[in-house]
Formats: structure tokens, sequence, C-alpha cells
């Protein structure tokens, strides 16, 4: 996601009340968004989520409390979107919970007028999640192909390292997709010639 976030989210809402939903939509709408789904129904959040791809999801706090976690933890399994929790009123031990359960914020009906700026705090910090996500994939990556690289070619650490940047440069190709390759076992790459002076 860029800095500019977008004014125009796509928005999914959960709560074990429909009359709750009915309440919360207009809202959103007011803020210049679109209700792209209304969900009860714990079994059903995460299917429809992943059809759907929200941009961010509010999932309110009825009276079972229960129920409410599980559909955050249908709407986090997907990983398409932040989750905010919104309640009705302060509820700590709840929060809590649903923190564990990897929302993002909690918002209340009685700060209608700050429901915008927390969203967009959400929506720089999930970005800023799926950001460090792919760096620390990226990195596994390359480790994984220097230790095969190691074992392949019977080298050190620094030395399997250099292979995988020289061909990168050779072949013009990022060295997370040269990884990719060696972990996929499509490319082990040829002894480099320093390697046997290691």
């Amino acid at each position: 996601m860029s800095d500019q976030l977008p004014r125009h989210l796509r928005v999914l809402i959960a709560n074990e009340r429909r009359d709750r939903l009915d309440l919360v939509a207009p809202i959103v709408a007011n803020l210049g968004h679109e209700v792209i789904a209304r969900e009860i129904n714990v079994e059903e959040v995460g299917p429809l989520t992943a059809r759907e791809r929200p941009d961010v999801a509010l999932v309110g706090l009825g009276a079972d409390s229960e129920h409410a976690l599980d559909l955050i933890d249908r709407i986090v399994q997907e990983a398409a979107c932040p989750v905010i929790v919104l309640l009705h009123g302060p509820d700590p031990a709840f929060i809590k919970q649903a923190s564990k359960r990897g929302v993002f914020a909690h918002i209340s009906d009685t700060d209608v007028e700050d429901w915008q700026s927390s969203i967009d705090i959400v929506l720089h910090r999930f970005a800023e999640y799926h950001s460090l996500q792919g760096a620390f994939g990226r990195r596994a990556l390359i480790e994984r192909a220097k230790g095969i690289l190691m074992e392949r070619h019977n080298i050190d650490e620094p030395a399997a390292f250099m292979m995988l940047r020289d061909q990168s440069r050779v072949d013009n190709r990022k060295l997370v997709d040269l990884a990719v390759a060696v972990v996929d076992g499509h490319r082990l790459l040829s002894r480099h010639p320093d390697a046997s002076r290691r």
C-alpha cells in the first residue's frame, strides 16, 4: 500500500446482531465507504472474507463475546484485511482477548467522528505489518538458498551469499527471485570459481 490511503474503502461488517449491522452500515456509508458485506454467521465470515477481499473489517461486540472473537478469528485467518473491533461501551477484558486474536484497533460507537482517523491509522499499520512479513519471508528464502548452496558445494556462508549475489547480477534478477529458484531446485548454480579456495 502506498502512503496515499484509498479514500473509498470496501468494508465488511460483522456482528451477532442484525440490528447492529443495520446501524453501522449507514455510518460507514456516510464516511464515503462501501459496505460490501454484512455477516452474522461465524461459519460464513471466513469464506466471505476470502471471496470479497475487503479493505477493512469492522466486528461488533454483541452480547456474546465468544461469538465476536470467533468472527475475528475467521477474518484474521484469511489475512485479507485488518480487523477493527466496534464496542458499544468499555470492555478491557474483551479488548485484551481480541488483541490476542489479531485485531488492529478498537473504536466506539459513541465516537463516530473518530472512525475515519482510526481506520486510516489501522490501514497504515496493516501495510507496515505486511511489508515486514514480506521482508522476513524474503530473508528466510535467501537463508534457505544459502544453506542449500553451502551443502551442495561444500562452501561457507559468505561464499554461498557471494554465489547468489554474483549470479543475480549476471542474470539481472532480484536476489530473492534467484533464491526462490535455488530453493525450488530449478537452479543450483554452478560452483563459484573462488569457492574452492575457501
